[in-house]
């Protein structure tokens, strides 16, 4: 993670404004790529971009109902994210991609501002995510017997020979990110105590998704 236009913890902001996506995972270290088009989150960008260029990804809960569609109840974690580029297109949209910073419990909610919501977020829990990543082992060659059927299963393209010269930590960032979980097992991805219990989940959760399959994970590569 570049470091020279890092925050410090005691400088996170207290109030964060929220971009809620069902199915988007945003980690620490990770860069998240979005396409902004709706008039209410055109708005936060426009703002953060003068205010520190950081907002959050969060789920909104699964079971929130068509009653709470307009403002669904959200998950109590989330990933505040710095936008490190931006491109305005001329459709009106705005490319942005977000690094992740640090993960957050969501005390409570703001009122709303130009349409977006913001939260009050409480960084204690997590207040790890900022320091120098550690390692992070994991069985490579048991990684990739099950992650090649199940990139064939869901039309996931990846240049294997490139992925396996990427350092562990910011392979199961990246995988964690990009692969086609459940909601609620990304929110698991997210909620995970360290980097290391993240990669156990992430390995357990594609063995299951290869045994769903029919597959056992026996391929070598």
């Amino acid at each position: 993670m570049a470091r020279t236009f890092q925050p410090r913890f005691e400088d996170l902001p207290g109030v964060v404004p929220v971009f809620p996506l069902t199915g988007v995972l945003l980690l620490p270290g990770g860069r998240l790529p979005l396409n902004v088009f709706e008039p209410r989150y055109l708005n936060m960008v426009e703002d953060v971009l003068g205010l520190g260029r950081m907002l959050a990804m969060v789920q909104p809960r699964e079971d929130s109902g068509e009653a709470m569609e307009a403002s669904p109840d959200l998950y109590s974690v989330a990933c505040l994210g710095r936008i490190i580029s931006f491109e305005e297109t001329p459709e009106g949209r705005i490319l942005v991609t977000l690094l992740g910073l640090n993960r957050f419990r969501i005390q409570d909610e703001e009122p709303l501002v130009r349409g977006y919501r913001r939260v009050r977020a409480d960084y204690r829990d997590y207040a790890q995510d900022l320091a120098e990543p550690g390692a992070v082992t994991i069985d490579r060659a048991r990684l990739f017997s099950v992650l090649q059927p199940f990139a064939t299963r869901r039309g996931l393209n990846f240049n294997w020979d490139l992925m396996r010269e990427v350092e562990n930590r910011p392979l199961i960032t990246a995988l964690a990110m990009v692969c086609p979980f459940e909601p609620r097992e990304k929110q698991a991805i997210l909620e995970a105590v360290s980097a290391q219990a993240r990669a156990d989940l992430l390995l357990a959760l594609l063995e299951m998704g290869a045994i769903e399959s029919g597959d056992n994970g026996s391929q070598r590569q």
